[in-house]
Formats: C-alpha cells, structure tokens, sequence
C-alpha cells in the first residue's frame, strides 16, 4: 500500500489477538476478497482522494495485515495506480464479501470484453468449463480474478485498461507439485500469450500468499506473504494436510 492508516487499536490489542484474528480471517474473509461496506471509517492518516474513491465504489480488498477483535484490514483503490490506501474496516460495517473465485465466470460489459485481461479471463473460464475437450489444470481449483479486472468485475467501476495485467488467484490448500506448477504456468503463459496480455498468477498456501513463478522454479526457498510479514520458507504446505495430487 502506498499509504497506510494509523492503526485504530493499540499494538498490545493485535498481540493479544493475533492468533484469534489470523483464524477468524482464514475462515471468514481472505485476502483479496472484495468487501462491500456500508461506511469507511475515518482515521488518522486519510488521503484527500479517499472520500470520493469510495463514493464512486464503496468497495475494498482484505488485505494482509494483522488486525484486532472487530477489524479487518483493508486497500481502498483510487483511479490512479498510485492512489492506493491500506486502513481498517469495523467488521459491523461490511454488507458483503466477493472472493476472487465467485468472478472467474462473471463478464465484463460488452463494450470492455476486447481489453486483453478480459479477453484472457474468458480464455481460461472456457477452458476450466466442464465441457471443454481441451484438458486444464485449473480445473478443480478455486481461481479467479484480483486486481483491476478483479474490482471492475465486482463493482461495475471501469478499472481495467489496455496495460492492465490480469491479477489470478489460485487457491491451493494442498500441496502443488513443482512439475504440476510448472505446466499450470506454461498453459496459463499460452493463454496470455494469444490475449497480449500478462497473467500474473498467486498460489493461496497455508503459509500466505506464494507467486506461481517462483513455486514452479523449484527454488529451494520461496516467499510467502502472510498477514504476520513475508517469510522465506521451503515448504507452503509444511503445516497443511498431505497432499492429494
């Protein structure tokens, strides 16, 4: 985030409640998740831009942040790419949440389908169909979209642009093969190739948030982004349940 709130709790609340907040987090709203809010809280350290990003979408992204009772951590976008805002929101003032997972079939407005993320989220939608003969190794996952096409999708604000990359989430609560990485991301690479557009593509791990590159290069350590701060681990799935693939 380009700019971060003044947290609204004291540091030794978030202590006291780390483990509760990162449990209630797992099973309630993850990162990326789009949250509709009924009002924005106001505290310390607001932009200018804020007020009327959220008038024009009152939406905003969970994102990665240790947070205490009543709370989650949330990004406000603004229209420019440098206007991002990390705050909190009071758990009582979200209407709704929209995982990445509940866009990867929903379209655009007709007259935004050609800008080349979309042209590639319906690409990899066709292919993960059930009827497809083509085989995908998204299929049985949970993916979908983050990002610009991510917030447009959900809010019906024009985000994207021509140059916007396409932002995937791969849930991934169970252990992905290097090699099995390595042909998601050749497919996936494929499909961006055709749209002309860049996929950049996030496994969701036990231990955070892990890009799909970097797994798929069979590097001894890769980073994993967790609401606690990024670490270097071996394993994402050290912690998880054996796998099933």
């Amino acid at each position: 985030m380009r700019v971060c709130a003044t947290a609204p709790f004291a540091a030794e609340d978030v202590l006291l409640e780390a483990s509760a907040a990162l449990e209630a987090s797992s099973a309630r709203w993850r990162p990326h998740d789009l949250l509709r809010l009924r009002e924005l809280a106001v505290f310390d350290g607001e932009p200018a831009w804020v007020r009327s990003a959220f008038e024009r979408a009152p939406y905003a992204v969970v994102r990665r942040a240790l947070s205490a009772d009543g709370f989650v951590a949330i990004g406000v976008r603004g229209e420019l790419r440098s206007q991002r805002y990390g705050t909190w929101s009071r758990i009582a003032d979200i209407d709704e949440a929209v995982p990445p997972e509940a866009l990867a079939h929903r379209a655009p407005r007709d007259d935004r389908g050609a800008l080349p993320a979309f042209v590639a989220l319906a690409a990899l939608a066709e292919l993960a169909a059930a009827g497809s003969h083509t085989p995908d190794l998204l299929r049985g996952l949970a993916w979908g979209p983050a990002g610009s096409a991510g917030f447009e999708l959900a809010t019906g604000v024009a985000t994207a642009t021509a140059s916007s990359d396409l932002d995937l989430l791969i849930r991934a609560p169970r252990t992905l093969t290097h090699d099995l990485a390595r042909a998601l991301l050749d497919q996936l690479e494929a499909v961006a190739g055709r749209a002309g557009v860049r996929i950049d593509a996030q496994l969701e791990t036990p231990a955070g948030g892990v890009a799909l590159a970097e797994w798929a290069a069979a590097r001894p350590r890769v980073l994993a982004r967790h609401a606690s701060g990024p670490q270097l681990v071996a394993d994402p799935w050290a912690s998880a349940a054996p796998a099933t693939q």
